[in-house]
């Protein structure tokens, strides 16, 4: 934990390190191809997010108290 009581992930996080990364020493062929790859996983992120949201609504429709 972190001070803040965040969780520390094991090996650091690696969207930090992909923000560090230098990209001067690519070409323009190599930058597209990552821009590709990063938006086909925030695509997969996005899916996973609103998987995680849908089933936090069914399990509060299903443990909300009845009124």
């Amino acid at each position: 934990m972190t001070q803040e009581g965040e969780a520390v992930r094991p090996g650091g996080d690696l969207v930090e390190r992909l923000a560090a990364e230098d990209l001067g020493h690519l070409s323009q062929a190599e930058l597209a191809a990552r821009i590709d790859l990063l938006e086909l996983e925030i695509a997969r992120t996005r899916t996973h997010m609103a998987k995680v949201a849908d089933h936090r609504r069914a399990a509060e429709l299903l443990f909300r108290s009845p009124v």
